[in-house]
């Protein structure tokens, strides 16, 4: 009986393993069935306006009548969305950024770190305001905004994997038989640290999802005829007085939710990666 047990027993990265399975399924299908709600679907039915959650509409239906269900729906889609291109892009720029510092000589690496302790000294809600702002606002400036700022943690990561791959017996060999800087980075250092970056930039998929909610409720993202969390939640709080709680309280919880979904994917995902991580204590 005991040596059933320990057979089906599951290990720290079989659990890991589910997990990302898991959250990786939910939110591919809440991305994919948000893509695909029509905008017929969501369209006014004054018929309808302020009803609470019920079984007919779950999430309610807004001043509008509109269902919030389908609204919040595809309203994650489109943050799942910015969120996949501001990730990849920050991820970029903390490639480029993480290796030419180290590689390029001290005053290059200079220049990097101060920059990225420029970005970090300043709050990044004001900064991706000013560059939506400067980039004319929409989805365009949002992008820009966010991706230039969250790539600062990412770029530390890579530039301390450089610094010991610099010192690396292969890297110094690399250098012996002549090859250039750009040819020891492309085909020695880049493939080295693809688990931090496949890591890293889902882990900046949270921050960015949630950085673009914030920055559409103020009013500097996306434009109003979206149907975003951010414009949703922001136009939902004229009702809240009212006792129409289920207006916030649904998308805000839904958008919550999917960023603690991707966040445990990445952080299970470096336990799959890192053996090491898997078994810390």
């Amino acid at each position: 009986m005991c040596d059933k047990k320990k057979v089906f027993a599951l290990g720290p990265r079989e659990k890991a393993l589910i997990s990302v399975v898991g959250f990786t399924l939910i939110v591919a299908v809440v991305m994919l069935i948000g893509s695909r709600i029509p905008d017929s679907a969501i369209m006014t039915d004054f018929a309808n306006i302020n009803q609470a959650p019920s079984s007919s509409h779950i999430f309610g239906t807004d001043w509008m009548g509109r269902d919030m269900l389908l609204r919040t729906l595809k309203g994650l889609s489109l943050s799942i969305w910015v969120g996949i291109i501001c990730s990849l892009s920050s991820t970029c720029v903390a490639v480029i950024m993480g290796i030419i510092g180290p590689v390029f000589g001290k005053k290059v690496d200079a220049v990097i770190c101060f920059l990225v302790d420029l970005v970090l000294s300043i709050p990044h809600t004001i900064v991706v305001i000013l560059v939506s702002i400067a980039c004319g606002g929409g989805f365009r400036g949002l992008v820009v905004g966010v991706a230039i700022t969250h790539w600062t943690s990412l770029t530390r990561v890579i530039r301390a994997e450089i610094l010991q791959l610099k010192e690396a017996e292969y890297i110094k060999t690399a250098e012996m038989f002549g090859k250039t800087r750009a040819q020891i980075c492309v085909q020695h250092m880049l493939p080295h640290i693809v688990p931090q970056l496949i890591v890293g930039t889902i882990l900046v998929f949270p921050h960015a999802i949630i950085h673009e909610a914030s920055i559409t409720f103020l009013g500097f993202g996306l434009p109003s005829h979206e149907p975003a969390i951010g414009i949703i939640l922001s136009e939902s709080m004229k009702y809240l007085t009212s006792g129409q709680w289920w207006l916030a309280t649904f998308p805000g919880l839904t958008l919550v939710l999917i960023s603690l979904a991707v966040s445990s994917v990445g952080r299970n995902l470096e336990k799959i990666i890192d053996p090491a991580a898997a078994y810390k204590i």
